[in-house]
């Protein structure tokens, strides 16, 4: 599988497993623990997930999926803005951790701006590296502006942004994405199906279809075509988590991507950054 290279030499694959909307069904418990696994064993070896999500549930039960194999995963979490002060981080950290059953992060996020300093955060999260809860941080939801700032106070050693981007939603690549990449830290794309939206989209659909593919598959397989960028796409179901998989091996070309654009236009114009 395509591989991705963090600036501090991490190397992750392109295609992970996201967490969001995962843990809210009881009855889709078991499910959703064999489907994490199953990605592990299929090579999707990147796991996000969040405190937010599902008020710490979905955490819980990546712990559940990632028992036992907990050294083959890359964990990624993500903190509340309103936690990411000197003073709260450290707390959320730990509980973080506490329900993933775990002893450190390999990359712990600021989910999205709030009122605490940047310089705060950047601070709280060197102290969690020093102290061995995380191997490295990063950023969510930060756009161009947001990142020139953490760059100006010391935020040099970021090592990902993760960002709503599909190809419903290009408007990053019109300033952001250029502005990581020359800086050689990687996007994190979040939603790359557009929670599902963009499997419904007829156009896409006919294209899947001449092409042998689904239109998750084209969506996952667009991303993952660009330099830089990985997708964590979410899975219900062994089923629907080797389809993510097969999209890893789907290759577009110049034509493919020359119609897909017809289809979905690239930015003329900076778009503030979206979020979900």
């Amino acid at each position: 599988m395509k591989t991705i290279s963090f600036p501090d030499g991490a190397v992750v694959p392109a295609l992970g497993q996201g967490t969001w909307m995962l843990a809210e069904r009881p009855e889709r418990r078991a499910s959703e623990i064999a489907t994490l696994r199953e990605g592990v064993y299929l090579g999707l070896t990147l796991i996000d997930t969040a405190e937010m999500y599902a008020d710490g549930e979905a955490e819980r039960l990546v712990g559940e999926a990632i028992l036992g194999i907990r050294d083959r995963v890359f964990l990624v979490s993500k903190a509340y803005p309103q936690n990411a002060s000197y003073e709260r981080l450290p707390r959320a950290c730990e509980a973080s951790l506490r329900r993933l059953g775990t002893d450190r992060l390999d990359l712990y996020l600021l989910h999205w701006r709030g009122n605490v300093p940047l310089a705060e955060t950047v601070d709280a999260m060197e102290q969690l590296v020093a102290d061995g809860k995380i191997l490295r941080w990063g950023v969510s939801n930060l756009d161009t502006d947001d990142m020139a700032e953490l760059e100006a106070i010391g935020g040099d050693r970021c090592q990902t942004n993760q960002i709503l981007y599909n190809l419903s939603r290009r408007g990053p690549e019109h300033d952001l994405i250029p502005w990581l990449s020359a800086r050689g830290m990687p996007v994190m794309a979040y939603s790359p199906v557009e929670q599902g939206r963009l499997v419904t989209n007829s156009a896409l659909a006919e294209f899947a279809f001449e092409r042998g593919a689904t239109p998750a598959q084209v969506a996952l397989a667009w991303v993952l075509d660009h330099d830089g960028i990985m997708a964590i796409p979410r899975a219900g179901t062994v089923e629907h988590v080797r389809e993510n998989r097969s999209a890893a091996e789907l290759r577009l070309s110049a034509a493919d991507r020359r119609h897909l654009d017809t289809l979905f236009p690239p930015p003329r114009r900076r778009i503030p950054l979206e979020m979900l």
